[in-house]
């Protein structure tokens, strides 16, 4: 289990882990989402990915459990013949703008589960929390630019904007004072 508060509210976490296009950005190991089911991530759809590194990748599938937005989302990432996991994010805020995330991570069944060792088990913790660190990264970020613009709206905006002169390719414009 990994923890991490977002500064960020449950809603905008939320909307990062429902865009299934998004998921190469922040789940580590993933290299390409080839594809996702319209309608994700409401329960029964799936997300196609690639993970690995080049020339060693595996093409598979992320199926949806459970969804409760903005609270949790239950998947099951599989891996081939490797086996398959549950893999279960729950948001609690913990003010009007921080949620803490627990991402829950076990292996249900295939070769892996037999091959769980501690040094597994600390290399996937190292990952879940880098994998929580980037998707804090664009949550952050998303709410940053939710909030700039929430500000200029309510600034407004100026009664008038004055053009500027166009500046014409390798000829100075003239300035006040200045003869044409």
């Amino acid at each position: 289990m990994v923890e991490r508060v977002i500064k960020a509210p449950p809603e905008r976490v939320f909307a990062v882990l429902a865009d299934g296009w998004s998921y190469s950005d922040w789940v580590v190991g993933t290299a390409h989402i080839r594809g996702v089911d319209p309608g994700w991530p409401e329960p029964g759809t799936k997300l196609y990915y690639q993970a690995g590194l080049c020339p060693l990748t595996i093409s598979d599938t992320t199926l949806v459990l459970e969804s409760q937005p903005p609270v949790r989302l239950v998947l099951r990432p599989r891996l081939r013949v490797l086996g398959h996991l549950t893999v279960r994010f729950d948001l609690a805020p913990v003010d009007t703008d921080a949620t803490r995330v627990t991402l829950t991570e076990n292996i249900e069944q295939g070769p892996v589960r037999w091959l769980w060792t501690k040094a597994y088990d600390l290399a996937m913790h190292a990952r879940n929390v880098e994998a929580l660190r980037r998707l804090a990264d664009l949550a952050e970020r998303a709410a940053d630019g939710l909030e700039a613009e929430r500000q200029a709206d309510d600034e407004g905006a100026p009664d008038e904007i004055e053009p500027e002169e166009p500046d014409v390719a390798g000829q100075e414009q003239p300035h006040d004072g200045d003869l044409a």
